[in-house]
């Protein structure tokens, strides 16, 4: 393995945690997952945006630079590689979507004081698949708050996370997961591993999955 430190990013439903997974247990890596579960203002956000916000938003930088500031401060000599499934930045890109212009700015400012504390994550494989695909997996994984997310809702996430990484251009895998079936289809974990043996310069770096 060229890297020691991968995060798997995407929409809401692209499969990042699964990806996550599996790749944790074929390079006995350390993983990293979003403890989104715990932020009680989820499920009050779906049901009113525009009050919730700004709180869930606060709460979910917070308890993602607390994890990832302990986690990657440890040392563990048996694991070199960790796997994450959220990148820090996400919680600018979906407050940029969420919150009104005079609250991002002040919520941007929060974040750039405390994400200058944080270790980047050497290689980002960005999973990108239709609104229909993603539709199709939130409703199989069946969290009662996300089953009324608007297509647009949607739709704006994804533009605003492909418009980050043309912008910013972090080394990226490209995936195209509009056919991605990680856990039943072991040719595309294979060209994930595959891809992963490959020494990449900073920019994006397409792959599909047949």
């Amino acid at each position: 393995m060229r890297y020691n430190f991968i995060t798997i990013e995407g929409n809401i439903g692209a499969g990042k945690t699964t990806l996550a997974h599996i790749l944790s247990k074929h390079y006995n890596a350390r993983l990293i997952l979003e403890e989104f579960a715990d932020n009680p203002f989820l499920p009050k956000f779906y049901e009113n945006p525009q009050q919730f916000a700004f709180p869930l938003e606060l709460f979910f930088m917070a308890e993602r630079f607390k994890q990832l500031k302990e986690l990657l401060q440890q040392q563990d000599m048996f694991q070199e590689l960790t796997v994450s499934d959220y990148l820090f930045t996400k919680c600018l890109l979906f407050a940029k979507v969420n919150l009104p212009e005079d609250e991002y700015r002040l919520y941007q400012r929060l974040f750039e004081i405390i994400h200058q504390q944080l270790v980047q994550p050497e290689l980002l494989i960005y999973l990108h698949a239709p609104v229909d695909k993603l539709q199709a997996n939130i409703r199989k994984r069946n969290r009662s708050y996300e089953q009324h997310i608007p297509d647009d809702y949607l739709l704006n996430i994804q533009e605003t996370y492909t418009n980050y990484i043309r912008q910013q251009n972090p080394r990226t895998l490209f995936v195209d997961a509009s056919n991605a079936d990680f856990l039943g289809n072991e040719k595309h974990t294979q060209i994930i591993y595959d891809a992963l043996e490959k020494e990449y310069e900073p920019g994006i770096h397409y792959i599909s999955l047949p």
